[in-house]
């Protein structure tokens, strides 16, 4: 296999306006491989398009690792602000991904890129996130030129894998409102309001009791679409029509997608990596083309940039780490192979990669993470051949094994809305606060993004609270040893548990109130060091549902006080191996604070209660309602 070298010189024109087919023009840099001369040549070369709605001529984050890789190479790349945002027109049609226009837009970027001499009439997308969805967007409306996708971490369906989990509220996707809502070209002339906006990123966790937010009294409220947006994630979750546009469900428009090679990626720590999967499992059905699936032990953006070996405070070896080095190397063998039929090997490539996290020796580096260590594996399909869904279950005595309760039990709990159970190391994304700026800078050298932090650290964290965590209080207490989580785990494993796939949580449960919230979360229970005393609580995945939808999301039914529901908790997949003397471990509570809004307890409509109560909430665990947690086991799972 040879991959092209970096040729060419590099030249773009900036601003260059594309016209869609209702007239609104879009802001396009194209870059294009440059001669001896400091002319570009004419080609024609394979294309790329790179839509964003993060400001195309953003070095760091699009043109280092897009254009200034491929086009020495010999590509074009078009860098393109999306319509509404950045120096396209279009102002007032821009609402985050709620965009009607966005396939279109995409396929008559992609046709007008066809028909320049430059182009040779094969064209690529690539792009992470929002760059992902666009991607997706512009499938759905088969433009004849475009010959190949990668995917990276886009959601598909964000009505119930984004912004409305389990039918609660996301709180990540009120962050991201922010990191979209600071540059939006309504408020770009208007000083006051993007003080207001700035002032609210820079205290986000204080906005966060705020909630539920009332319209026209939101730091979002001079920017009526973003305000607009604020609500429907806060207050609608029936799946409506709304939830139902093409660009933000793909599942039920699968049909139309394009038959084209399609690589999809995401992580463990990535809130989409159920996405991604369930994309894989339905374009690996419905296409010809080749279509792959790669996930990583990576969070929303570390299998690029630098190429880290670790997330939150966990390591997980060499083998985790890609980087943009590797990354651009895959994505070049990808689109040599469908852009210029170079024969790169991509399509013998195995179909699935997944890293099993685990296997490490459980030592500490010198920055203090665990090594939990792990591995590649190959498949042909997804969910994995030989995975087998095996029942474990919760008894009485907070044990957890795969054999059913032999006497009859139950726990309960209070939930407290005013103390919930807050949220150590998650798979989220955007939820992003500003760090004050020193006094010794000038405020107009410092990139509004070059002071994101992460609210709630998107990686695995030891479930121990801490001072500098949202909802944490003092004497920061393991959540093991809270009153109001309930603990159920296995015995010090004599065997390895190897596990691979999607989880569900199949729960029984019963509530003093009309509406309550039902959490799950999956931990593998390192053992006792000296470091960790308790043994270091390593979060895998976790689910929740707002029990008003316990019947599902096409209508609220609140709960009859009392009475016992059979309810199934989603999980996102996950690959882990729980090493000898490790313990599984599933909690139960009814809060995961700021992942997901604090249920009030009130039964009111969602989003504008007016109080809180105490909730007490039970969980039965016998014969005829056994709750159980449902893992996919790779291998027999015992010695």
């Amino acid at each position: 296999m040879s991959l092209p070298e970096p040729t060419y010189g590099m030249i773009v024109a900036e601003n260059v306006m594309v016209p869609m087919r209702d007239g609104v023009r879009l802001a396009t840099d194209i870059y294009r491989p440059m001669g001896e001369d400091g002319n570009p040549l004419p080609g024609p070369f394979p294309t790329i398009v790179y839509r964003t709605s993060y400001d195309k001529s953003n070095p760091i984050a699009h043109i280092e690792p897009v254009a200034r890789f491929f086009v020495p190479r010999g590509y074009v790349c078009l860098l393109q602000d999306l319509r509404g945002r950045g120096k396209s027109e279009g102002m007032g049609q821009y609402f985050h991904v709620a965009n009607i226009n966005e396939g279109k837009d995409g396929h008559d970027t992609i046709e007008w890129a066809a028909n320049q001499p430059w182009c040779n009439g094969r064209i690529g997308m690539c792009g992470s996130s929002h760059m992902g969805i666009v991607q997706n967007a512009a499938a759905l409306e088969r433009p004849p030129h475009l010959k190949a996708l990668w995917v990276d971490v886009a959601p598909t369906h964000f009505f119930d894998g984004c912004a409305r989990e389990g039918g609660a509220q996301a709180l990540h996707m009120f962050g991201a409102l922010f990191l979209h809502g600071f540059d939006a070209q309504e408020i770009r002339d208007d000083p006051a309001a993007r003080k207001r906006l700035e002032t609210a990123v820079e205290t986000l966790r204080d906005q966060l009791y705020r909630i539920p937010f009332k319209p026209g009294h939101t730091p979002l409220t001079p920017n009526p679409n973003f305000e607009e947006l604020l609500f429907r994630y806060q207050c609608n979750g029936v799946k409506d029509d709304w939830w139902k546009m093409p660009v933000m469900d793909l599942e039920p428009n699968i049909g139309r997608f394009a038959d084209i090679p399609v690589i999809l990626s995401s992580g463990w720590y990535d809130p989409f990596a159920l996405d991604a999967s369930r994309q894989f499992a339905s374009l690996s059905k419905k296409n010809k083309s080749v279509t792959q699936l790669l996930l990583g032990p990576w969070n929303h953006g570390s299998m690029k940039g630098d190429g880290v070996s670790h997330v939150g405070e966990v390591e997980f070896g060499e083998a985790a780490a890609w980087g943009n080095a590797v990354y651009n190397r895959e994505r070049l063998r990808w689109f040599e192979r469908w852009l210029r039929d170079n024969a790169t090997g991509v399509e013998d490539d195995p179909p699935v990669r997944v890293f099993v996290m685990g296997g490490g020796n459980g030592t500490r580096t010198r920055e203090g993470r665990i090594r939990h260590g792990g591995r590649w594996i190959e498949a042909r399909t997804w969910p994995l051949p030989g995975a087998r869904p095996t029942p474990w279950y919760l008894s009485p005595g907070g044990g957890l094994s795969t054999e059913a309760p032999a006497e009859s039990g139950s726990v309960e709990w209070v939930h407290d809305p005013e103390h919930p159970v807050p949220t150590l190391g998650a798979a989220v994304t955007g939820f992003y606060e500003w760090s004050l700026i020193p006094k010794d800078l000038d405020a107009r050298y410092v990139h509004p993004r070059g002071r994101m932090r992460t609210l709630v650290p998107d990686g695995p964290l030891h479930q121990k609270e801490r001072p500098d965590q949202v909802a944490c209080r003092a004497p920061w207490p393991l959540l093991a040893e809270r009153p109001d989580v309930m603990v159920f785990q296995t015995e010090p494993l004599t065997w390895p548990v190897e596990i691979a796939g999607n989880i569900e949580a199949e729960l029984w449960v019963s509530s003093s109130a009309r509406d309550t919230d039902i959490t799950v979360k999956l931990i593998d229970v390192h053992p006792p060091t000296t470091a960790h005393p308790d043994g270091f609580h390593m979060p895998l995945v976790d689910g929740i549902l707002r029990l008003r939808f316990h019947g599902g999301f096409d209508k609220e039914r609140l709960l009859e006080p009392g009475k016992v529901y059979p309810i199934k908790v989603r999980l996102p997949p996950v690959a882990n191996l729980f090493a000898v003397g490790h313990r599984i471990r599933v909690d139960v509570a009814s809060s995961n604070f700021p992942r997901f809004d604090v249920n009030p307890g009130t039964g009111e409509p969602l989003g504008r209660h007016t109080q809180t109560v105490k909730t007490r909430n039970t969980l039965w665990l016998d014969r005829e309602r056994p709750s159980q947690i449902v893992l996919p086991l790779l291998g027999d799972g015992e010695e």
